[in-house]
């Protein structure tokens, strides 16, 4: 009986810190000026050549954590988002759902969240992504978030005409 009350408290223990550390992932900041963050990402893709990938969402959002998680951890996505966007995180939450910007960006929060929006180095939407159009079952499909980037990078626009 009390190896059975171990294994419970135990169980109990470690479903506590796994919802723990779940709440406690911080990937958007509410206070972030994120009209002069986009401005920055704008200049850094321009001089750099890269695209600027806007992802809208909050740190309340179990999607957004889901995705970034995704494109952190597989190697070929966060190598392409490394050679070619700039990556910026826009929070919407009630604390601050930064309207202007999101006027600004073509107000994306009309498909959910999380939401990409994808900018070319002169701060012009080239695109805006319902990322529940990635999703497989009950994740992001690593093969469709791949595609997207790779179909919205810049050398993929610029050799489209050729």
């Amino acid at each position: 009986m009390q190896l059975r009350l171990l294994v419970f408290v135990t169980f109990l223990f470690c479903a506590g810190a796994i919802h723990a550390q779940e709440q406690k992932v911080q990937l958007y900041d509410p206070a972030a000026d994120a009209a002069t963050d986009l401005d920055a990402a704008i200049a850094g893709a321009s001089a750099s050549g890269k695209h600027v990938l806007v992802q809208v969402g909050g740190n309340w959002c179990p999607w957004c954590i889901k995705l970034d998680r995704l494109m952190n951890s597989n190697p070929a996505i966060d190598s392409l988002l490394k050679t070619d966007y700039v990556l910026l995180r826009v929070n919407y939450s009630k604390e601050n759902m930064n309207p202007d910007v999101l006027a600004r960006l073509g107000n994306p929060e009309r498909f959910g969240f999380p939401v990409l929006v994808v900018l070319d180095g002169t701060g012009q939407r080239l695109h805006t992504q319902d990322s529940g159009l990635l999703e497989k079952n009950e994740a992001h499909d690593p093969e469709a978030v791949y595609r997207f980037l790779y179909l919205w990078r810049p050398g993929a626009l610029h050799s489209a005409g050729k």
